[in-house]
């Protein structure tokens, strides 16, 4: 981002003065509310087995901000590992309060996958809130990854050992890569939206598609296709054998209550 944008992201803020006080004090406040996003189980089961967890922002003038109104704001000020405590803390509250879905999943910021002592604080609420770790599933951007590859790496070994899962999040975007996928060792592949969006017409995303279906079976990660929105590509992604799909076209973001409380 450049300093021009910022600027203008800043004072698009409801004219805050000191961004990252503000930004602070809605973390300290609660003033951050929950909404998540399932995804579409392809096979015999079917049904919503995990959702994605999204994060908006209380602004009393402007009701609740999407996170692209603040979640670059955050990065710039290095405040994104304090909204990934607050976002894991309140995920498990919400499955230990019970939930209708049984997985959950959070993104986790380059600035948490960095920071040793984030697995052991998300290990730490795990026991606080008796939940077990196979629920709260954390999505790495496949960018985050690239740039930081044993960071990626570490974390994503630190939480299987917990006992947890990783998802590794828009991936073929870029060239189609399978040694971060090996380094890593995902349990989750979320096939980007630039390839799910053109499945039916475009033979380089079919090919994308293929290549990361043969090797999902070999290296034993399950798939989910993001950014759905059309009943033929959905058709289509069930006959090919992928297992999950994501988008506006299967399920709307909803608040977090309103979707996974009994």
């Amino acid at each position: 981002m450049d300093d021009r944008s910022l600027e203008a992201m800043e004072a698009e803020l409801s004219g805050w003065r000191n961004p990252a006080a503000r930004l602070r004090q809605a973390i300290e406040k609660d003033e951050f509310a929950l909404y998540c996003q399932p995804m579409l189980g392809l096979g015999a089961k079917g049904g919503y087995p995990m959702a994605e967890v999204l994060v908006r922002m209380r602004e009393e003038e402007r009701a609740l901000l999407p996170p692209g109104e603040f979640l670059p704001v955050l990065e710039h000020y290095r405040m994104m590992g304090q909204l990934d405590r607050w976002v894991v803390r309140n995920a498990l509250k919400r499955l230990a309060a019970g939930s209708r879905i049984a997985r959950f999943t959070v993104n986790v910021s380059a600035e948490s996958l960095t920071d040793a002592d984030f697995p052991r604080f998300v290990g730490a609420e795990l026991s606080l809130n008796r939940v077990a770790p196979e629920r709260l599933l954390f999505e790495i951007d496949e960018s985050d990854a690239l740039a930081r590859p044993e960071a990626a790496a570490a974390f994503a070994a630190a939480y299987r050992a917990l006992g947890g899962g990783v998802l590794v999040d828009g991936f073929g975007r870029r060239a189609v890569s399978f040694s971060l996928i090996r380094d890593i060792g995902v349990d989750f592949v979320k096939v980007d939206g630039s390839i799910t969006r053109k499945i039916l017409a475009s033979e380089v995303a079919r090919t994308k598609m293929n290549a990361i279906l043969k090797m999902s079976a070999a290296l034993g990660f399950s798939l989910v296709a993001e950014c759905v929105e059309e009943q033929d590509v959905l058709a289509r992604l069930k006959a090919l054998g992928v297992g999950y799909a994501q988008g506006f076209g299967i399920y709307l973001p909803h608040p977090i209550d309103e979707i996974a409380a009994p």
